[in-house]
């Protein structure tokens, strides 16, 4: 399987595990009357609109900051997407589909919903991280994916020298 394939994999899976998990959990179950759900002694399920973006930062009631952070998600869905076409390693190419899967399916709420369902939250003794959902996980580990890329000998090598054909890199 090529890095784009992949990573086209990893970019259509995360999305419906993402969008199956918050309409599953919204519109399948009465957890928006019942919450918290305790899963574990460390582990809710809860309901959280973000307006935001990452822990809540940036909130946007109005409508104009809505399609401004659904323009971004897209903008950077289509950029990551193309890097992602010319991705070099298969773990490069699915941690560019996590990432853009995850911007996809965040987008999607806060274009429907005005807002992005969140519900996971992690807690421990009086720490409590923030709430998130899957599209949100996706993102986290797609951005490690890219860190263990750029470590890794195969992908330094594949940027420190162009493709045949490939003009040199300018300074």
């Amino acid at each position: 399987m090529t890095p784009f394939r992949a990573g086209l994999l990893a970019l259509v899976l995360t999305l419906i595990l993402d969008q199956a998990t918050k309409l599953g959990l919204y519109f399948g179950t009465d957890l928006v009357l019942t919450q918290p759900w305790r899963l574990a002694p460390f582990a809710d399920f809860v309901v959280v609109w973000n307006r935001g973006v990452s822990y809540g930062l940036f909130q946007q009631e109005g409508g104009i900051g809505r399609w401004l952070l659904v323009a971004l998600s897209l903008a950077a869905a289509i950029g990551l997407g193309l890097w992602m076409r010319r991705a070099t390693s298969r773990l490069l190419g699915i941690a560019l589909g996590l990432i853009v899967g995850g911007a996809l399916g965040n987008a999607i709420d806060r274009a429907a919903y005005g807002a992005v369902f969140d519900f996971v939250h992690l807690h421990a003794g009086g720490w409590s991280w923030y709430v998130f959902n899957v599209a949100d996980a996706a993102i986290v580990a797609g951005v490690i994916g890219l860190i263990l890329d750029s470590l890794s000998p195969d992908g330094r090598k594949d940027r420190a020298s162009p493709a045949r054909g490939d003009p040199a890199p300018r300074l």
